[in-house]
């Protein structure tokens, strides 16, 4: 099958080479010349604008973005609808709000031109693994990119398939990075507290490597947080501040809105937020508060 692939960043590029690696033929575009040259080296063509790459595709066109989401995919997304036919497929590979994807998807189906949401997960490992694929679309739309879909996933049979119409495979995979996020403190604060238990001299490394077989508390990201331990145990040069993309505060509203608890998501959020906190005006805020009712010490800067 031949498609475009807008966005040839990490991620848009490894995808675009299991692709190629595939039989694909993939003809990409991105802003930046040596993007494109890096795929003309693994076989691609490449276009160096959007009008460009939608003339060099044969009709009907498949155009798989992989752009930051908001304004950027907005803009990609309007410059398509003046450029596509009826007929054509814009798949949304990134990490949209689905409420978003469903306003994008409105607007090109009025010109005739398919939406898909691909939720997609797997990081740089992607490429040498296959891509976690929860797509969002007619379910025609999604049966004609099957061979796509099945190149990228890990098997043709296991790690994708259409989870429903268009805006779910973007809700399914805002809620992915939720659950993602509460795994994620869970280890961290358990592998914290191992640390701090310093009578014992623990080998957080080795405890991984230990727990990474056979124990309950076994995953893929527990195999990343060995890697990382195995590099770096002291975590020496790291700053404690821990970035969001956005899917966890998507996720947490969603909750609100539906009436769903989810402390735990809600609290792996919080800390995030806490930690690029450097100078803490709530917590100065408390000591002050601890001295003047019961004249506890307070550190001065």
């Amino acid at each position: 099958m031949e498609l475009g692939m807008i966005g040839l960043g990490r991620m848009g590029g490894n995808m675009a080479q299991r692709l190629l690696r595939g039989g694909h033929r993939v003809v990409g575009f991105d802003p930046d010349a040596g993007a494109r040259t890096a795929l003309e080296d693994e076989g691609g063509g490449s276009a160096d604008s959007l009008q460009a790459l939608v003339a060099a595709l044969p009709a009907p066109r498949v155009l798989w973005m992989m752009v930051p989401a908001g304004r950027i995919t907005d803009g990609t997304v309007d410059a398509l609808g003046g450029l596509l036919a009826p007929g054509d497929v814009v798949v949304d590979g990134g990490n949209s709000n689905y409420k978003d994807t469903l306003r994008r998807a409105a607007a090109l189906s009025a010109k005739q031109v398919g939406y898909v949401d691909c939720g997609t997960s797997g990081g740089v490992w992607g490429l040498a693994e296959g891509y976690s694929l929860m797509v969002g679309g007619d379910q025609d739309v999604v049966d004609r990119l099957r061979p796509i879909f099945e190149t990228l996933a890990p098997a043709t049979d296991a790690g994708w398939g259409r989870v429903g119409p268009v805006g779910s495979g973007h809700f399914t995979k805002m809620v992915h990075n939720g659950i993602e996020y509460g795994l994620m403190q869970a280890y961290a604060e358990g592998f914290s507290i191992l640390q701090h238990k310093q009578e014992f001299a623990l080998d957080l490394h080795q405890v991984a490597e230990i727990w990474r077989r056979g124990s309950v508390v076994r995953s893929w990201l527990l195999d990343l947080t060995a890697d990382a331990l195995g590099r770096n145990p002291a975590m020496d040069g790291i700053a404690p501040w821990v970035a969001d993309s956005g899917e966890g505060r998507w996720t947490l509203q969603e909750a609100i809105d539906l009436d769903v608890p989810a402390p735990v998501i809600a609290l792996s959020l919080i800390s995030r937020l806490r930690s690029r906190d450097a100078d803490s005006f709530a917590d100065k805020l408390l000591a002050a508060m601890r001295n003047e009712f019961g004249g506890h010490a307070m550190k001065h800067e």
